[in-house]
């Protein structure tokens, strides 16, 4: 299949009511209002295409770029490709749960999150302290930089004080991914989630909550799934 003819099959599923939707939560024109559930079938019927994801990806449209993280290839990611996607994820969902994702299961995860996490531009902040998220939630504890996100774990009480508004969703969700998925790190997500409280996040013309730190890990732990990890980050 062609960026093409996809792109004109996701026309065909746009939809006013989605569109909506999505743009109180910030997404923009160019882009159709797909749902991600039909995104999810057409991904089963690609499965994974590194050049149509490259090529959806670069296209702009929101649909087309969701679409291309559920059919990429982290592995084939190269630097210049992962910076290049986060620069153009230019709103939270795309930089938190189409890129996020893939960078996680790239070679360059630790590295470039690293790097994100200290942009001033708030969605390259975000995606980095998402992309570390998701990785804490795949990798097995022994194959984590424990002491670089220990010191990122202690530098979150200070930092979100003046962070952007969605990167503090970020840090607390980082908070929530240690507690939950490194047990070596549990007890210091732990104190760092009660020192935090409830964070608050303008969340726009929308139901959407942010989760209390310290609950969310208690919920987990009381469901007997801490350091449970995922197979995969990717949204299959």
């Amino acid at each position: 299949m062609t960026a093409d003819a996809i792109l004109k099959e996701l026309k065909s599923l746009g939809n006013e009511g989605t569109k909506a939707v999505l743009m109180r939560h910030g997404a923009r024109e160019p882009f159709f209002g797909v749902k991600i559930e039909y995104l999810k079938k057409i991904q089963k019927q690609i499965k994974t295409d590194q050049a149509l994801a490259l090529a959806l990806y670069d296209s702009g449209n929101s649909d087309a770029m969701y679409l291309a993280g559920l059919i990429c290839d982290p592995q084939k990611m190269t630097k210049a490709y992962l910076n290049r996607w986060v620069k153009n994820a230019y709103w939270y969902m795309l930089a938190e749960s189409t890129f996020a994702p893939a960078a996680a299961e790239s070679p360059f995860a630790i590295e470039l999150a690293q790097k994100w996490i200290e942009s001033k531009k708030e969605l390259i902040a975000v995606a980095g302290w998402t992309t570390l998220s998701h990785l804490a939630s795949i990798a097995p504890d022994d194959e984590l930089d424990l002491a670089t996100i220990d010191g990122l774990l202690a530098s979150v009480p200070i930092a979100i004080t003046t962070a952007p508004n969605r990167v503090r969703y970020a840090m607390n969700g980082f908070v929530i991914a240690i507690g939950s998925c490194v047990i070596p790190l549990q007890n210091h997500a732990k104190t760092v989630a009660i020192g935090l409280g409830k964070v608050t996040v303008e969340m726009g013309d929308t139901d959407c909550k942010t989760p209390v730190a310290f609950d969310a890990i208690a919920k987990i732990e009381a469901m007997g799934r801490i350091g449970k990890k995922r197979k995969s980050a990717l949204c299959k």
